[in-house]
C-alpha cells in the first residue's frame, strides 16, 4: 500500500524519530559522539545506550513515552490530508512532547518524595537528554505542527506551521525558561517560599525609586537613571545613526568612503575599549584635563564619570547599530515616489518631510526600540565609567556576585527592566500601527533618489564630519597601548605584546601556535562562526512570520524573541546556568550553551532588522510566486530574501561581532576549556598587563573588519533596478566601454 504523496514530510519525520530511538545515544554524552568506543555501547552502556536498549535492556521503561506516539502516527500515512488526519498528528505529537518533557524533568531530579522514586526504584535518576532525545523531541515537535495546520490551522501550510512551532519552542526553551525560572525568585523569600511580601520589599526601595535629585543634591534612583538613560541613549543614537546613514545614501560627498569604514567600527570592538580610549581622553588623568590644567590652571577632577561618561560610551557602541538598520530603511524607500512629488511642485524640503521622512518610521522605531533596551540592558560601560551613577543592570551584578548574594533582589530588579522593555515595545506598536509602508513592489523602478535638502545636508555634515573625527581620535587613543612598551611610563614603540600574544613558530613543517591568546581565539571565532548564520536565519525566519503570517498570540511571540535584550547579560548568564545545569537540558560547562547564548542574546536585531525590512515588501512579490505554484520555501530563497540583503547582512555583521565582544552574557559560562577572547582580555587587565589586552584588542577588531567587508562582499545589495546618479555616470565625451548607452527616458 502506497503512501499517500502529500504525506511524505511526515513520513520522513516519523522515521527521523524512531531511527533516533533506536540507534542514537538516549542521554548526553560527555564528549558527544565521538566519546563512543565502538557501536556496543549503544547497547551495553547504561549511559550511552540508545532509546530502545535503555527500556529493553537497562530497566527504564518510562523512557517508552517517547516512542508510543511515533508508532502511533504512522497509520496516518495511508490516509488523505484532511482534518481526521490533523486531529490524530495533533494529539499524537503534543502527547509525546508533554510525556518526553514530564518524565525528563521528574525522573532527573531524584530525591526523597518525588516521582523519580517511584519510576526509578534505584534512585540514580537519569542525564540530561543527548542526540537521540533531542531528534525524537523534534520530531514529535513537527508532527504536532503538521496535525494543526491539517487540522486547518495556517492556511494548511506545513512548512508554516513547522516554522512557527519551531521558532516558539525555541524561543520558550531558550528565553521565557531561563528567564521566568529567574524572575521567579523575585516571589521567593529566604526561605524559597512564594511571597508577596518580599516582593515588595525589595521593588519598594527608596534606592530603586527615589527621586531626590529632583529637590535636593542626592541621587535619584536606579530605576529613573536607568530609564532616563536609556531614552537619551534611544533619541540620540538614532538621530545621529539616520544622519549617518542619509550622508552615506542620499549625498555624493567623498566622506561616505571614510564613514563606511568608521561608522561601524565601534560594533566591532570590545566594549571596554572604547571605554578605556574615553578615560584617556577625559579621565582625571586624560589628555582633555591636562589641556585644561595647563591653560587655565584648573585642578583635573572626575567629571567625565557619571551619567555622562555613560551615556557617551553607550552613543559610541549603539549608534552603529542605528546606522545598520535605519540604512536598510532608506535604501528601499522608492524613488519613484519622491520623484512623484518633485513633478507636482513638491520642493526638496517638503518632498522629505512628507514622503520620504514618514517612509523611514519602521526604521527610526526600530532603532529607537533597539537602541533603548541595550541602554537598559548594558552592563560594561556603566561598570567602567560610571562612577557613583548606578542603573540596574550595575545593581543586578552586584546584587549576584556582591557580599549579600541576594537572588531575589537581583530578579526583582530584572523584573522592572523586562517591564521598561514591555512598555516601550507597546509604544512602538501603537506608533505604527496598521500603518503601511510598502515601498518596494512588483513593478519596476528606476527612478534616482533624491538628494537631501541643502540645509538638511549641511546639518548632517555638521555633525556626522566632527563625530567621525572623533571617533578616529577615541581609537587612536585606545590602541596606543598595544604599541608601547608601558602606558603612562614609557612610550617606547614595540611589538614585544603582539609576540606575547599571537607568536608563531614551524617546526619539522608543522605550525606550532605559541602565543598565549591563540586558544581563546581559535574557541571564539569557532562559536560565532556557528552562531551568526543561525541567529540570521532564525531572526529573519521570525520576522517573516510576524509580518506574513497571522496566528493567535502573536504579540507574545513578538516580545518572546525580544526578550532577551531586556534581560542584562549577567542574569541572562545566570538564567542558562539555573536552567540548564540539571536535567533534562544539562548544557553547562559545554560549548553549545555559548552558542545557544550568542544566538537569543543578538537575535532581536535580526528581528527589527528584518521588520523594518519586510514592512517595505508588497505581499503580491510572494503572492504571485505561490500562484505560479512555487512553494513557500521557494518563495523565501527566490523572491524575498534577495531583497532582504541589507538586513541579513546587518543580522550576519552584528551576531557575529557581538558573539566576538560579548562580556557579560558569558561570564558564568565559560570554563577553561571554552574561555573566549573577551574573558581572556579581562583577566589581562586584572593582573595589570594592558599591553597584552590591548594588542588582541587591535587583533580582534582588524580580524572583524576584514569579516565585515567580506559578510558585505558575499551578501551584496538588492538590485531594484535603478538609474545610476548622475555622478556615477561618464563624463560628456567620454565614451563608456563597460556598458551600453542608457535609453532615453520618456517625457
Amino acid at each position: 500500500m502506497k503512501i499517500h504523496d502529500n504525506n511524505r514530510t511526515i513520513a520522513i519525520w516519523s522515521i527521523v524519530g524512531l531511527a533516533a530511538f533506536g540507534i542514537l545515544p538516549w542521554y548526553a554524552l560527555p564528549e558527544g559522539l565521538s566519546g563512543l568506543q565502538g557501536l556496543s555501547e549503544l547497547f551495553a552502556g547504561r549511559d550511552s545506550a540508545s532509546g530502545l536498549a535503555q527500556v529493553l535492556l537497562h530497566r527504564r521503561p518510562w523512557l517508552a513515552v517517547a516512542v508510543w506516539p511515533l508508532l502511533a502516527v504512522l497509520p496516518v500515512l495511508w490516509m488523505a490530508p484532511g482534518r481526521a488526519q490533523g486531529r490524530v498528528l495533533a494529539w499524537c505529537g503534543a502527547l509525546g512532547v508533554a510525556g518526553l518533557l514530564a518524565q525528563g524533568f521528574a525522573v532527573g531530579l531524584p530525591g526523597p518524595g518525588s516521582l523519580s522514586g517511584f519510576l526509578d526504584p534505584s534512585g540514580s535518576g537519569q542525564p540530561g537528554f543527548g542526540w537521540g532525545a533531542m531528534l525524537v523531541l523534534c520530531s514529535l515537535l513537527m508532527l504536532a505542527a503538521f496535525g494543526l495546520a491539517r487540522a486547518g490551522a495556517f492556511r494548511g501550510d506545513l512548512f508554516v506551521a513547522a516554522a512557527v512551532v519551531g521558532a516558539a519552542s525555541l524561543l520558550i526553551t531558550f528565553v521565557a525558561f531561563p528567564v521566568l525560572r529567574s524572575l521567579a525568585g523575585a516571589f521567593l523569600d529566604e526561605a524559597g517560599r512564594p511571597s508577596a511580601a518580599a516582593w515588595v520589599a525589595r521593588i519598594a526601595s527608596e534606592r530603586i525609586w527615589g527621586v531626590g535629585c529632583v529637590h535636593s543634591a542626592q541621587s535619584c534612583g536606579v530605576a529613573w537613571n536607568t530609564l532616563a538613560l536609556a531614552i537619551l541613549t534611544g533619541l540620540t543614537t538614532t538621530v545621529l545613526g539616520t544622519l549617518l546613514a542619509l550622508v552615506e545614501n542620499r549625498t555624493d560627498s567623498r566622506i561616505r568612503h571614510a564613514l563606511r569604514f568608521l561608522a561601524p567600527l565601534p560594533i566591532i570592538t570590545p566594549p571596554f575599549v572604547v571605554g578605556l580610549g574615553l578615560i584617556l581622553l577625559f579621565g582625571r588623568a586624560g589628555l582633555v584635563n591636562q589641556l585644561i590644567e595647563w591653560a587655565f590652571g584648573i585642578a583635573p577632577t572626575r567629571w567625565f564619570y557619571g551619567w555622562f561618561g555613560v551615556w557617551l560610551a553607550q552613543l559610541f557602541a549603539f549608534t552603529p547599530i542605528a546606522f545598520l538598520i535605519v540604512r536598510g530603511v532608506i535604501q528601499g524607500v522608492s524613488p519613484s515616489l519622491e520623484e512623484a512629488s518633485q513633478t507636482l511642485r513638491a520642493g526638496a524640503w517638503r518632498t522629505f518631510g512628507h514622503v520620504t521622512f514618514p517612509l523611514m518610521l519602521p526604521g527610526l522605531t526600530n532603532a529607537f526600540l533597539v537602541g533603548f533596551i541595550e541602554s537598559i540592558a548594558d552592563f560594561g560601560n556603566p561598570i567602567i565609567v560610571g562612577g557613583q551613577f548606578s542603573v540596574l543592570s550595575t545593581e543586578i551584578f552586584f546584587a549576584i556576585v556582591g557580599a549579600q548574594f541576594d537572588q531575589g533582589r537581583a530578579a526583582a530588579l530584572a523584573l522592572i527592566l523586562s517591564v521598561f522593555a514591555l512598555g516601550i515595545f507597546a509604544l512602538q506598536r501603537a506608533i505604527l500601527g496598521r500603518k503601511n509602508f510598502t515601498t518596494v513592489s512588483g513593478k519596476g523602478d528606476a527612478g534616482l533618489s533624491m538628494r537631501l535638502p541643502d540645509g538638511l545636508r549641511r546639518g548632517a555634515m555638521c555633525v556626522v564630519v566632527p563625530w567621525l573625527a572623533f571617533t578616529l581620535v577615541v581609537y587612536v587613543f585606545a590602541f596606543c597601548g598595544g604599541f608601547v612598551q608601558t602606558w603612562g611610563r614609557d612610550y617606547s614603540p614595540t611589538l614585544a605584546h603582539f609576540r606575547t600574544a599571537f607568536s608563531v613558530a614551524v617546526d619539522a613543517g608543522s605550525v606550532q601556535w605559541l602565543g598565549v591568546a591563540w586558544a581563546s581565539l581559535f574557541t571564539t571565532v569557532k562559536l560565532a562562526a556557528v552562531a551568526a548564520p543561525l541567529t540570521a536565519g532564525l531572526g529573519l525566519l521570525i520576522a517573516w512570520l510576524l509580518a506574513r503570517v497571522q496566528f493567535r498570540a502573536q504579540g507574545v511571540f513578538e516580545f518572546s524573541a525580544l526578550m532577551a535584550f531586556a534581560i542584562p547579560g549577567t542574569v541572562l548568564g545566570v538564567s542558562y546556568v539555573l536552567a540548564f545545569n540539571v536535567p533534562p537540558l544539562e548544557l553547562t560547562g559545554t560549548g553549545l550553551i555559548i552558542v545557544m547564548c550568542f544566538i537569543f542574546r543578538n537575535l532581536p536585531v535580526g528581528v527589527r532588522a528584518g521588520s523594518a525590512a519586510f514592512k517595505q515588501l508588497d505581499k503580491s512579490l510572494d503572492e504571485a510566486s505561490l500562484m505560479l505554484r512555487a512553494s513557500t520555501v521557494r518563495t523565501l530563497w527566490s523572491v524575498t530574501l534577495p531583497l532582504l540583503k541589507p538586513a541579513l547582512a546587518a543580522s550576519l555583521i552584528y551576531s557575529f561581532v557581538r558573539s566576538m565582544t560579548t562580556v557579560s552574557a558569558v561570564i558564568f559560562l565559560v570554563t577553561a576549556e571554552t574561555e573566549l577572547a573577551t574573558t581572556f582580555i579581562i583577566g589581562r587587565v586584572g593582573q595589570g598587563d594592558y599591553g597584552v589586552a590591548l594588542a588582541y584588542s587591535t587583533a580582534l577588531i582588524v580580524l572583524m573588519g576584514v569579516v565585515t567587508g567580506g559578510v558585505q562582499w558575499w551578501v551584496g545589495d538588492r538590485r531594484l533596478g535603478r538609474r545610476a546618479s548622475p555622478a556615477a555616470r561618464p563624463r560628456a565625451g567620454v565614451l563608456d566601454t563597460h556598458r551600453p548607452p542608457a535609453a532615453p527616458v520618456p517625457l
